[in-house]
C-alpha cells in the first residue's frame, strides 16, 4: 500500500533563495534608477528657484549660500510664511509630507507592502523645496530619498510583483536619489541595507546596485563629476591617532545623543500647544527667521559650510557660534512637522564640533571635521558603514579611513548604550511601531529537522479498523491531536487526526474498513531529515498541519516527527545562545558553570 506524495520533490538547498527573477528586478532597477537621477535634478533645481526668487528676486534655479543675506524683518516672514505653506500642504495635501522623509520610508516597507502614493511623490519634493528655499535649515536627501522610493514603488505598483520586490525597487530609486545628489553609491548601497532593506539578500542587494551604479554614470550629467568635497588633509600623529578618534567619537557619541533627546523633548512641546498642527510649522519658520537674525549661515542646506570646515576657513567663535545657532533653530523646525532632511544637518553639526576638537588634536583641523561628520551620521542615525564610507565617498579621502571608522565606531556604541531608538525609529515607535535594527541568522534556516524531530514516534497501524480507532481517540490513551499510519514494516501511509474520527462519527455510513481505507485518497504531506525547519515550517503553514512526519528521502519510511512544541523550542534555544554565559576554560569546579 502507498499514497500520493505532496512533498516528493524536495525544494534544493543552497547559500541563497535568490533565482533568475532578480534578472527581472535588475532590469526594473535601470528604469528606478533613471527616475531617481531625474527627481533628484528636479529638487535641487525647485530648491534652487525657490531660494533665489525668495531671497533674491531672481529666476535661477542654482543652489546660492545665504551667508550674505541682510538682516531684517524679511529674514522672519520668509521661513514663517514657507512653514504655513507646508502645513496646509500637510493639511489638505498629505500629512505624509511632514518630517524628514526616511521614518516613512522605513513604514511604507515594513508595514504598508511598499506602497506609496503618487501624492507623495509629488508634494514631498515641492514641500521640501519651499521649505529649504525659504531658509529651513534641512538637507536634500531625505526627501529625496521618500521622492526616489516613491518613484520606485509607484513603478513597481504597475506590473505583478511582490511586496518584497517593490520594496526592493522602492529602496533602489531612494539609493539612486542619494546618490545623484552627493556622488556616493557606495554609501547609498550602504544606507539601503542598514536603515531600508531590513535583510541582506542578493534579491534585493543587486538590483540596489544596480539602480545606485547607474546613477554614479548619470550624475554628471546634473551636477559636476568627482568628490562633492574634495579634501586630502591628515590628523598627523600615526600612532595616536586610533586613541584620539575613539576620544572624539566618544564626545561626538554624547552631542548626538543630546540632539535627539532635545530633537523629541521639542515635539513633544510642540504635541501640547492648543491648536492645530496645522499651525506648528509656520511657528517653527519663525524660530528660524530668528536663528537666521543671529547668523544668517544657519539658513538653508548649508553645503558651503561643509567645504569651508574641510578647508579652515572660519574662526573658532564662528563655528560656536554657527552650530548653536543651527542646531537650535533645526530642532525647533523639525519638531514642528515642517518637511526637510537630517543628513546634510548631522554633516554640519559633526563638523562643527570636530573641528573644535581639532583645535585640541594633532593634525589638520578640517581633517577632524571630516571624521566628527562622520560619527554624527553614523551615531545618529545608527548606520556606522554608512557615515563611514560617506565621509570618504565625499571627499575622496581614502587615508582618513581608520580613524573615520574608529570615530564612528565610537559614536555609535555611545548612541546604542545611551538612547533605546535612533532618530529616525524613535518617530516610527511615537506611532505605535517597534523597529528591530538587529540582524541575525534565522534559527529555523539554520536547523535541520533531524535536529529536533522526535525519533521515537506514537503511530497506529494502517490496518487498525476504523471502529478501534474512534475507540482509541475517545479513551484517555490518545495524548495527540493526529498520529502517523505506518505499515508493518515501518513505512508512512497516512496520517489519521481527531477531527478525521469526530468527522467519521457524524457520518451515516457505517464504521467499517480499516484506517488505510480511509485516508487512501489523502495526498501524505511529509518532510525529510536533511531539510531546514524554515522548509518545513512553510510546508506546515501552507497545509494547515500541526505535526510532520518525517521520512526517509526516496522512500516512505518513518524516522521522526516535527511538532509545532518542537518549533516552538527552538526560540527558546536562540535565547539560551543569547544570554547563557559559560566559560570552557577554568580553574578548579567552576569549569562549565553557567554564568
Amino acid at each position: 500500500m502507498s499514497l500520493p506524495h505532496a512533498a516528493d520533490r524536495r525544494p534544493g538547498l543552497g547559500d541563497f533563495t535568490t533565482d533568475r527573477r532578480v534578472l527581472v528586478l535588475v532590469a526594473m532597477a535601470l528604469c528606478v534608477g533613471c527616475g531617481g537621477v531625474a527627481a533628484a535634478w528636479l529638487l535641487l533645481s525647485a530648491i534652487g528657484l525657490v531660494t533665489n526668487l525668495v531671497w533674491f528676486g531672481t529666476f535661477d534655479t542654482r543652489m546660492v549660500s545665504l551667508a550674505g543675506i541682510a538682516p531684517g524683518p524679511w529674514m522672519v516672514a520668509t521661513p514663517a510664511l514657507g512653514g504655513l505653506v507646508i502645513g496646509l500642504m500637510a493639511r489638505f495635501g498629505s500629512e505624509r509630507i511632514r518630517g524628514h522623509g526616511i521614518p516613512e520610508a522605513i513604514e511604507a516597507i515594513l508595514i504598508g507592502q511598499s506602497r506609496m502614493s503618487p501624492k507623495v511623490a509629488v508634494l514631498k519634493p515641492l514641500s521640501s523645496a519651499i521649505s529649504i528655499g525659504t531658509g529651513g535649515p534641512f538637507g536634500a536627501e531625505g526627501p529625496i530619498i521618500m521622492t526616489g522610493g516613491a518613484i520606485g514603488s509607484l513603478f513597481a505598483q504597475c506590473f505583478h510583483l511582490t511586496a518584497a520586490e517593490r520594496k526592493t525597487l522602492l529602496v533602489a530609486g531612494a539609493a539612486a536619489g542619494m546618490t545623484a545628489i552627493f556622488g556616493t553609491p557606495v554609501a547609498a548601497v550602504l544606507l539601503a541595507v542598514e536603515l531600508l532593506l531590513f535583510e541582506w539578500k542578493p534579491r534585493s542587494l543587486i538590483p540596489v546596485i544596480t539602480a545606485a551604479a547607474l546613477a554614479a554614470a548619470l550624475r554628471p550629467l546634473i551636477l559636476e563629476a568627482g568628490p562633492l568635497f574634495p579634501f586630502s588633509g591628515t590628523i598627523g600623529a600615526p600612532g595616536w591617532s586610533t586613541g584620539l578618534a575613539v576620544v572624539a567619537g566618544l564626545v561626538i557619541g554624547l552631542v548626538s545623543a543630546g540632539l535627539t533627546q532635545l530633537l523629541y523633548r521639542t515635539e513633544d512641546l510642540f504635541g501640547r500647544l492648543p491648536f492645530h498642527w496645522m499651525w506648528w510649522p509656520m511657528l517653527g519658520g519663525v524660530v528660524v527667521g530668528l536663528g537666521g537674525l543671529i547668523e544668517p549661515r544657519a539658513l538653508g542646506v548649508g553645503y558651503d559650510i561643509i567645504g569651508d570646515l574641510l578647508a579652515n576657513r572660519l574662526g573658532g567663535q564662528e563655528v560656536a557660534l554657527l552650530v548653536a545657532v543651527k542646531a537650535a533653530i533645526w530642532i525647533v523646525a523639525l519638531a514642528s512637522g515642517t518637511s526637510g532632511g537630517v543628513l546634510a544637518p548631522l554633516l554640519i553639526f559633526g563638523g562643527c564640533i570636530g573641528w573644535l576638537e581639532g583645535q585640541l588634536l594633532p593634525g589638520d583641523a578640517g581633517a577632524w571635521a571630516l571624521i566628527g561628520m562622520a560619527a554624527m551620521m553614523g551615531g545618529t542615525m545608527r548606520a556606522p558603514l554608512t557615515g563611514v564610507l560617506f565621509a570618504i565617498e565625499l571627499t575622496g579621502n581614502i587615508g582618513l579611513l581608520v580613524p573615520v571608522l574608529v570615530a564612528t565606531g565610537a559614536a555609535y556604541a555611545v548612541t546604542v548604550l545611551l538612547l533605546k531608538r535612533s532618530i529616525l525609529t524613535e518617530k516610527i515607535a511615537r506611532r505605535g511601531r517597534h523597529i528591530v535594527g538587529e540582524y541575525g541568522v534565522d534559527p529555523f534556516e539554520l536547523m535541520r529537522a533531524a535536529d529536533v524531530m522526535v525519533r521515537e514516534v506514537d503511530t497506529l497501524p494502517a490496518e487498525m479498523p476504523v471502529e478501534a480507532a474512534v475507540a482509541f481517540f475517545a479513551a484517555a490513551e490518545a495524548q495527540h491531536k493526529s498520529y502517523p499510519l505506518v505499515e508493518a514494516d515501518g513505512r508512512l501511509v497516512g496520517m489519521v487526526s481527531r477531527a478525521d474520527i469526530l468527522r467519521w462519527g457524524t457520518e451515516d455510513e457505517p464504521l467499517a474498513g480499516t484506517l488505510f481505507d480511509r485516508i487512501s485518497s489523502n495526498a501524505l504531506v511529509v518532510g525529510h531529515p536533511d531539510e531546514t525547519l524554515g522548509q518545513l515550517v512553510d510546508r506546515m503553514t501552507a497545509e494547515d498541519h500541526g505535526r510532520l512526519p518525517i521520512v526517509e528521502p526516496g522512500t516512505t519510511r518513518l524516522v521522526g516527527l516535527v511538532a509545532r512544541k518542537d518549533l516552538m523550542r527552538i526560540r527558546r534555544t536562540a535565547r539560551e545562545v543569547e544570554n547563557v554565559r559559560v566559560a570552557f576554560f577554568r580553574t578548579g569546579n567552576q569549569a562549565n558553570t553557567p554564568a
